[in-house]
């Protein structure tokens, strides 16, 4: 897949992955377009990359209110005529204990990184069935392969994209939409500044692990590689989050008594 000239539609696009997602596309010729509620942020994201309104398009989003899609969809389709790549980037993760979180908290996790990802995909894929032609790719994480302490909510959002997703990837084989699911490890942004806590106020400080993560721009660029190779799945974090999931996977009974003591902030 060459993203020279193809529309990509990305979404979280003012900061962290995202941005580094629109700096990483538009070097590669896409046409981009960005999506957040920031405005401004966006704006900025934009002429950092270098992006005219000939060959960008800023669509605000609030993944909470996911009920109009259709209309936002139809102002790319006007435009560029296709959506060929979406990048459901957007989300928000969660540093709380079960116990003591608050279930309007659950609510937003839901409705941001589940509700809201899946809602403009399924806006989006009517205009790939009819060309049949399209790819899609979920920035998830190594939470949603494997749950761990202080991120309940979080992990359940992500572990839900990864059945919606495998079950649209086989659905949608024959009219050649592609599915690439990512699951990232640590990587240094401030998702955990702006972190859920129980009552849903953000946490407000850097989680040292983060801090310690791979940059956005490595994630970006092994996510865009992914896309292009039509990789179902990538997993992009450090030795430590790889060895989770491997012992998650192969090693379930001795994954379970490490991460109660594993330090996860």
């Amino acid at each position: 897949m060459d993203l020279k000239n193809k529309t990509v539609w990305i979404t979280g696009a003012s900061s962290g992955i995202g941005r580094a997602l629109v700096l990483d596309c538009a070097s590669r010729g896409a046409k981009i377009v960005l999506s957040a509620r920031n405005v401004a942020e966006l704006k900025a994201v934009q002429a950092e990359a270098g992006l005219t309104a000939a060959d960008s398009l800023i669509i605000p989003l609030d993944l909470k209110k996911y009920s109009a899609f259709g209309k936002e969809v139809q102002k790319v389709l006007k435009k560029f005529g296709a959506v060929d790549l979406l990048i459901n980037n957007g989300g928000i993760s969660q540093r709380a204990l079960a116990h003591e979180t608050q279930l309007g908290v659950y609510e937003e996790l839901m409705a941001v990184n589940y509700f809201g990802n899946i809602a403009l995909t399924l806006a989006v894929l009517p205009s790939m069935r009819a060309r049949k032609n399209g790819a899609i790719a979920v920035i998830s994480s190594v939470a949603g392969k494997l749950g761990t302490p202080l991120r309940s909510g979080y992990s359940a959002s992500k572990f839900a994209l990864d059945g919606f997703y495998e079950a649209l990837r086989a659905e949608n084989y024959r009219e050649n939409i592609q599915v690439t699911m990512v699951f990232p490890g640590f990587v240094n942004t401030r998702v955990s500044v702006n972190a859920r806590t129980a009552d849903g106020k953000k946490q407000g400080v850097m989680d040292g692990a983060q801090a310690k993560g791979i940059s956005a721009a490595e994630c970006a660029r092994q996510t865009v590689n992914a896309i292009v190779r039509e990789k179902h799945e990538v997993y992009i974090s450090g030795v430590r989050e790889k060895f989770a999931v491997f012992m998650h996977r192969f090693f379930p009974g001795l994954f379970v008594k490490i991460i109660r003591k594993a330090k996860v902030t």
